[in-house]
């Protein structure tokens, strides 16, 4: 009778271990998933941007931000948007959308990322002339300042292309069906390997009774 409850009581600790494992797995996946959003949302308060961060997609201002540079970005009230000049290159780089952008033929659907090299007020709106250090003209049209996401504040090396790699594959959706499904399998194989433990357990304890 010994035996039976020494085997018992390892039983209910696999048993406890086997399902602290789960939960464990269950929450590190919520906290991998939930926490990229809740990171991002405290960037764009901080930064006072929706998009804190963007990915270079083009080579268009090299050498001094490179195709696949992360990006970090911070809002800023147009008349506080450093001017500069196309020679100079000491005007602020901004990021702004141009897609949709009138006069702006064939716009990129991605932000811009290009520097200022003019700037006024018409009216009350403010407009600024942008250009790629990279590209030999400025940019086709004027930008309004409802269009500016904000300014380069700095940014990472390189680690961009992971996104451009995976946007340009179409392997983004895929790759997060794939890890998706791996974790999912993953914790039920847990549970089933439990329960077989378990099953095995009880089939020893039934051994065990029957010899006394």
């Amino acid at each position: 009778m010994e035996t039976s409850t020494n085997k018992n009581t390892l039983k209910e600790k696999f048993k406890s271990f086997n399902k602290k494992k789960v939960i464990i797995s269950i929450l590190l996946i919520s906290i991998a998933f939930f926490g990229s959003f809740f990171v991002y949302f405290i960037l764009q308060i901080s930064l006072n941007t929706p998009t804190p961060v963007v990915v270079v997609v083009s080579g268009s201002m090299a050498p001094n931000i490179n195709k696949g540079d992360l990006l970090f970005i911070q809002g800023k009230d147009a008349e506080d948007i450093k001017n500069g000049s196309a020679i100079e290159l000491d005007g602020d780089v901004i990021v702004f959308d141009a897609w949709g952008l009138e006069g702006w033929v064939f716009a990129p659907q991605d932000p811009v990322v290009h520097r200022v090299i003019d700037k006024w007020l018409d009216g009350s709106i403010w407009y600024f002339q942008t250009k790629g250090d990279a590209n030999p003209l400025p940019d086709p049209v004027p930008v309004p300042e409802d269009r500016v996401l904000g300014a380069v504040i700095g940014g990472i090396p390189f680690i961009g292309w992971i996104k451009i790699v995976l946007t340009d594959t179409g392997l983004v959706i895929p790759l997060l069906v794939i890890v998706s499904t791996l974790l999912v399998i993953t914790i039920i194989w847990d549970i089933i390997k439990g329960e077989d433990a378990e099953k095995d357990e009880s089939t020893e304890n039934e051994k065990e009774m029957k010899k006394y």
